[in-house]
């Protein structure tokens, strides 16, 4: 079994303590996952979407989000937990979140002795880079939110361009997908957390006190992420407002030069169709008339929505 370990442990993992107890298992790797199957019992198909129990492995689907760089990515990573291993099927490509968890097991080897000790570690990473992905939420919220400022109060209202605003709204509703996406990774997380404690023998015992710490820790970075989501909801809300008030602005207008303009094209148009009762007259009176007429049509309407303030 050594060596069949060794086989399917990647580079970046320390093998010879690791492999013991840890079988990382790439998603396009169906030859291992073949091999597992036949060896160890271990078979992911109905458990990626679900809690799963079989006779000898506890499954555990978490969809993680971590950061690379300024982006923020999400993996769906199923632990198969059993009584000597623990068996993880995650992306074929290096993993960056279980970097910290190989870490911790190297500064602490006793939670590399079990697969109990070392799902505690990966659970604890995962919850680490979730409040990575919080505090980089939070600094895009602020961002926004000084842009929002800006945006309001560093121009003219009738100078607020729609596309400006839009264009906020719709990198909210990215962090707004972000916060939410990572709410339910702690869900996840928790529902994991307390299967493992649950599963600890009296042999593990001296993991249940740092697997309560690590519960207490993911209950409050998912507090931190329902006032994460909270903040990006009142962020979407003033937005909307805004994006409201001016959209009335720009109906308004549209009223008031309606308001102002028709009515002397109407008397215009009358003119140019006949309709007016001043053919009789000489043809340059008929115009003045008519041109003192469009401007009254035109000065009455104005001095209305002037004094309503419709015009300011």
């Amino acid at each position: 079994m050594t060596t069949f370990l060794g086989a399917v442990t990647a580079d970046h993992f320390d093998t010879e303590v690791l492999q013991q107890h840890w079988i990382p298992l790439a998603a396009d790797d169906a030859d291992t996952a073949a091999v597992l199957r036949e060896r160890l019992g271990i078979d992911f198909t109905s458990a990626r979407d679900q809690v799963l129990e079989t006779d000898s492995f506890r499954y555990f689907p978490v969809t993680a989000g971590f950061q690379r760089g300024e982006n923020i990515e999400q993996e769906t990573i199923v632990f198969a937990l059993g009584g000597e291993f623990l068996v993880t099927l995650q992306p074929s490509e290096h993993f960056v979140p279980f970097d910290k968890a190989v870490a911790k097991m190297r500064r602490d080897p006793a939670l590399a002795g079990s697969a109990h000790g070392v799902m505690y570690a990966l659970l604890w990473a995962l919850n680490e880079a979730s409040e990575r992905v919080l505090h980089h939420a939070g600094d895009a919220m602020e961002a926004l939110r000084d842009e929002i400022e800006r945006t309001i109060t560093g121009r003219d209202r009738r100078e607020i361009e729609l596309a400006d605003l839009r264009g906020v709204m719709s990198r909210m509703n990215a962090t707004e997908r972000v916060v939410s996406r990572t709410q339910e990774t702690q869900r996840q997380l928790a529902r994991a957390a307390r299967h493992l404690m649950a599963d600890t023998s009296s042999a593990k015992a001296e993991l249940d006190e740092a697997i309560g710490i690590l519960l207490a820790d993911i209950d409050g970075v998912g507090q931190y992420a329902g006032s994460a989501y909270d903040n990006v909801r009142f962020l979407q809300q003033s937005v909307t407002i805004c994006l409201n008030v001016r959209q009335s602005e720009i109906v308004k207008v549209f009223t008031v030069t309606t308001a102002v303009v028709l009515p002397p094209v109407l008397v215009v148009g009358c003119y140019a169709a006949g309709l007016l009762d001043i053919a009789e007259l000489p043809w340059q009176l008929s115009l003045l008339i008519t041109v003192l007429l469009a401007l009254a049509a035109a000065v009455i309407p104005s001095a209305y929505l002037e004094k309503r303030g419709l015009l300011r």
